[in-house]
């Protein structure tokens, strides 16, 4: 008798950039027009755009890099994997990825000092300058939350190197808000990035449903972040290590997160160097 995927194992299997379908060549490669998704080659410009979009090949809002027909798709095929139950509740599966967490430090006390309508620009500054580094840096962006903004590093597309790349995505945020320049910044930023392996998926209802990861890991990356001054990006052990940088030299902090006791390196701008040997 066959043996057959779960759902679970096919979500898996594409979250972390291993299923065959990854591979395959699609056809609309052959339709002119850049740029294109990064998975399925649709065009998002013009003209293929104008008749592409209407089927759902138009950039994904939380990462327009690739278009949210390949992300609707990989819910619809595991669905129809066979032994998948009707209603299937469970869309994601657990795979190990990076996180990055960065958020404006001192947020309520500038908006106490500024006129509305000046932190409303700075808000709006900030959310559209980390979304451009985030994008560039084939990270997810899951959500912006007040004065944060969180990004996943999901293999299927940054490849295995997520982890380095949500440590240098950091390093750019700290960059480009200023950060170690001679004006100093222009916003208080403070980021934290953590590794591990979490639930990644649709959660919620059918008509009310997001994309999101879930798990312990998350949760210690958004707590690290809380913990970093301005200036600062604190990188838990797991995420040096997976991506194979050295520490030597740089602080080492030792943090109690909600009772989680968290072993991490202190960052600025400044590029990591890799691990030797």
């Amino acid at each position: 008798m066959a043996e057959y995927a779960t759902p679970q194992e096919e979500w898996h299997d594409f979250l972390s950039g291993t299923h065959p379908h990854l591979q395959d060549k699609s056809p609309l490669r052959l339709i002119p027009s850049k740029p294109r998704c990064k998975l399925c080659q649709a065009p998002f410009g013009s003209p293929g755009k104008f008749i592409l979009a209407r089927y759902g090949y138009a950039p994904w809002s939380k990462q327009p890099r690739i278009c949210g027909r390949c992300f609707k798709s990989i819910g619809e095929h595991a669905q129809m994997c066979p032994g998948a139950p009707a209603g299937q509740e469970i869309r994601g599966g657990e795979v190990e990825i990076s996180m990055l967490f960065a958020d404006v430090r001192g947020s309520s006390k500038l908006a106490r000092e500024m006129p509305v309508i000046d932190f409303t620009r700075l808000m709006n500054r900030f959310y559209r300058e980390s979304s451009s580094v985030l994008i560039e840096s084939d990270a997810i962006i899951e959500k912006f939350v007040g004065d944060e903004i969180v990004g996943l590093f999901i293999p299927f597309l940054t490849g295995p190197e997520h982890a380095a790349r949500a440590i240098e995505t950091a390093q750019e945020l700290l960059r480009v808000t200023g950060h170690g320049s001679p004006d100093g910044p222009w916003v208080p930023l403070g980021a934290g990035v953590h590794t591990g392996t979490a639930f990644v998926g649709m959660v919620g209802s059918n008509n009310a449903s997001d994309f999101t990861a879930l798990g312990d890991p998350v949760n210690i990356a958004a707590h690290l972040a809380s913990q970093a001054a301005i200036g600062e990006i604190l990188v838990t052990n797991e995420a040096t290590e997976a991506a194979g940088l050295t520490a030597d030299g740089l602080e080492r902090r030792h943090l109690s997160l909600k009772g989680h006791p968290v072993d991490a390196v202190v960052l600025s701008a400044t590029p990591l160097a890799p691990a030797s040997g």
